[in-house]
């Protein structure tokens, strides 16, 4: 029987295909921060809107908007998840340039172990981030660059 040599693929082609891809993702994930802060943007106005106008609480029980208060802790979870998102968004934008660069190994370590907690899209990309640039073949392209 005829058997056909193995194809020998560069693993250094793969792994820079690999960074490749991940920098693409990153860039991904920062747009989704970008559309979850308009997403948060738009909660905020309908929620001022449905706080701050006393015809919305006409027919309710009471008649009576909830007090100022409540409205005021709302606006520090919109600025905290805010910043959360500017500072993930960021951080996916610059990792995403430096897995281009191959440069800031350890910093793209640090976003895939932020993006982990960013289930399900985020999950996925900080375990492949891991993966790929644990490797030892990756470490060396990395190292080579640095020289």
């Amino acid at each position: 029987m005829n058997e056909l040599p193995p194809i020998v693929r560069d693993p250094r082609k793969t792994d820079i295909d690999q960074l490749r891809l991940l920098a693409i993702f990153h860039f991904v994930i920062a747009g989704l921060a970008i559309v979850g802060l308009g997403f948060l943007g738009l909660h905020y106005v309908i929620m001022h809107t449905v706080m701050t106008n006393p015809e919305m609480w006409k027919n309710q029980k009471g008649g009576v908007p909830p007090p100022e208060q409540f409205f005021a802790i709302f606006k520090w979870l919109y600025v905290v998840l805010g910043s959360l998102m500017v500072v993930g968004g960021v951080g996916n934008l610059l990792s995403g340039l430096f897995l281009r660069k191959q440069v800031n190994r350890v910093f793209s370590l640090i976003v895939a172990g932020i993006d982990c907690v960013q289930f399900p899209f985020g999950t996925a990309l900080g375990v492949f981030t891991f993966i790929v640039l644990l490797r030892d073949s990756v470490r060396e392209i990395y190292e080579r660059r640095c020289q």
